[in-house]
């Protein structure tokens, strides 16, 4: 790197940028790049493309002829390649130069399609372990080309000379990194090799490892497996799995092969064989041209496809600057969208020809089926019959729920479904928890698939008209004891009523929506604000506020009972433990209120037993 002129100059005149080398590698080490690994992927990709413009430049040499020699002993990391090598004039534009432009750069620049990597910044990510770099190159494009070194330090210097042609018999380029002692780690032989084959493991030129003792050793001994031939669509099937499961580390519940020519596109998605919860993303491994870009690329799919993870090589998607993720631009957005149809028609196929696979799916990955089929309809008519969901007939598909219930009703919330399961069964009901996440939405769109099914919310009146009402000489006799419930009750704005309904063992049902609690919690702030500009506000917006419900089970033995109470305190404390026993039979949660009134009852109950003992 070259230091610009800090001669006397000019007032006015123009003046060059003074680059810290040292700084710019900190900068990259902390914030470009994830880890130091990331030298060796440089290296590699630096190499590769060079091989790349040695097959362009000699367009009959045949495939195999060039290849990557690494060598790591401890003392050193060295990387060989038999690339299009470097001139003088190539040494001082791309390996002394950053972020200048050149009419040969520019060029070079036009051709990226071709190429992995880019010019100058890689070489830096070298200055995470080392403190000099030795570069030593000879340019297949000119015959008896002299071969040139480059060193370059971490201080921003560097010297080149040339030297003659037998410095290196062959065209190609070596680079020696002398590891500083604190990169250890991540320059043992060991190590290199693990980071060629982690990086380099699907690359489309041969790479050896030599760590000066048992000689070179191949690091991707066999192409991806999708670009193999293999006997049956059994053994191709069973083959893309097991590479699956190496890789990813998870027997996949189904292998999706991938393929999109448009963009050179191949790879596999494999189908999670357990349940992921909703809005996370798995990363997916991404190679470009062989090399691995990024193990946690999640921009790869949409967000529905949770269900699975991808293994994916690809000639025309764009890294970012640090060449750890994707650039976010037309191609992708159009990767993205072909990858979702791909999987889209995964599933129709599926759903056609393997219910029992279909089956194991769902019952792993409704969800993320589920929020596909909101903004799907083509999913939607294909598997909205096939999706469990909770109802008063236990866990069901849509599908065997219509076929009992032409009426189907969905409640709102979790709370209000736990409300009233067992009394609406009881009733010969048919009721849907809608308060999961998409459930409710897609319940109403059954009719868009079984015309004939009706779908309505469920309310309080639907519920209680199907309660069956007492006789009125009953009714008579429990007038007093249900006016003293309402009078106790009437701090929660709840009404108290007597029905008979199934199963008997339930003493009382509370219905009470969250929305008719906010409701009144909105309407005694208006009144306790009465005069403010807030109460004013309040006043402004407020409605009836709908009451809650407390109902009395006639067949209960208890309730039976507590109706024939006629000493006023104790029945005023039997109908607020009904009403504290209802509230947590609901499930919801429970306000400070009542939390203290179910205290306060069952303690007033004590009370009287322990007066009456005596």
């Amino acid at each position: 790197m070259t230091l610009p002129d800090t001669s006397m100059s000019p007032a006015g005149a123009d003046r060059t940028f003074q680059v810290d080398l040292r700084g710019l590698v900190d900068l990259l080490s902390h914030h470009l790049y994830s880890s130091p690994r990331v030298y060796l992927r440089e290296l590699l990709q630096n190499a590769v493309d060079a091989l790349t413009a040695r097959y362009a430049h000699e367009p009959g040499a045949a495939q195999g002829d060039f290849g990557i020699r690494l060598h790591a002993d401890g003392s050193s990391v060295r990387v060989e390649d038999d690339g299009v090598g470097l001139t003088e004039a190539d040494v001082h534009t791309f390996l002394a130069t950053i972020g200048r432009s050149s009419k040969r750069a520019d060029r070079i620049a036009e051709q990226r399609g071709d190429f992995i990597g880019q010019f100058g910044i890689g070489l830096l990510s070298c200055f995470l372990v080392a403190d000099e770099i030795h570069v030593l190159s000879r340019s297949a494009r000119t015959p008896g080309a002299p071969a040139v070194e480059w060193r370059g330090r971490g201080d921003g210097s560097y010297t080149v000379r040339t030297l003659p042609a037998s410095a290196r018999p062959r065209p190609g380029t070596t680079v020696t990194l002398t590891p500083r002692t604190d990169a250890a780690e991540w320059t043992a032989p060991a190590q290199v090799r693990a980071l060629a084959q982690h990086f380099g493991s699907l690359l489309r030129h041969p790479v050896t490892f030599d760590d000066g003792g048992s000689g070179p050793a191949p690091v991707n001994p066999e192409p991806a497996p999708w670009a193999l031939t293999h006997p049956t669509p059994g053994a191709r099937s069973r083959a893309l799995a097991g590479y699956g499961e190496d890789v990813l580390g998870f027997t996949p519940l189904d292998t999706i092969e991938l393929d999109l020519p448009a963009v050179g596109l191949k790879g596999i998605a494999c189908v999670l064989p357990d349940t992921v919860p909703a809005g996370r993303r798995h990363g997916h491994r991404v190679h470009v041209k062989g090399m691995l870009l990024s193990e946690r690329a999640e921009e790869i799919l949409p967000e529905w496809a949770f269900f699975v993870r991808c293994v994916v090589d690809a000639e025309s998607l764009r890294p970012t600057a640090s060449r750890e993720a994707l650039y976010e631009d037309d191609t992708l957005a159009a990767v993205r969208d072909a990858l979702a149809e791909r999987l889209r028609a995964w599933l129709a196929t599926t759903a056609a020809s393997d219910p029992d696979l279909l089956g194991r799916f769902l019952r792993v990955h409704h969800l993320a089926v589920k929020s596909l089929a909101v903004h799907d309809d083509e999913i939607l008519r294909m598997l909205l019959p096939w999706l469990p969901f909770e109802t008063t007939d236990g866990h069901a598909t849509l599908d065997e729920f219509a076929r009992a219930h032409r009426t189907v009703l969905v409640t709102s919330s979790v709370e209000e479904f736990r409300q009233v399961a067992a009394i609406a069964s009881a009733a010969g009901l048919g009721v849907v928890n809608g308060g999961y996440t998409y459930d409710r939405e897609l319940v109403h769109r059954l009719p868009e698939i079984r015309p004939e099914v009706t779908v309505a919310d469920l309310d309080p009146a639907t519920l209680t008209a199907h309660l069956d009402t007492v006789d009125r000489e009953t009714e008579l006799a429990a007038a007093a004891y249900l006016a003293l419930a309402r009078d106790a009750l009437a701090v929660f704005d709840c009404d108290v009523a007597l029905r008979t309904f199934q199963p008997a063992s339930a003493p009382a049902l509370l219905v009470d929506s969250r929305e008719a609690r906010h409701e009144r919690t909105r309407s005694q702030l208006a009144r306790e604000q009465e005069g403010g500009l807030w109460g004013d506000i309040l006043g402004h917006l407020r409605q009836e506020a709908p009451r809650a419900q407390l109902i009395l089970n006639q067949l209960n033995p208890l309730v039976r009972t507590a109706v024939t109470i006629d000493e006023p305190e104790l029945a005023r404390t039997s109908a607020e433990a009904l009403y504290g026993q209802a509230a947590m039979l609901s499930r919801r949660p429970l306000r400070p209120a009542e939390s203290s009134l179910i205290n306060r009852s069952f303690l007033d109950l004590l009370a009287h037993a322990l007066r009456k003992d005596r």
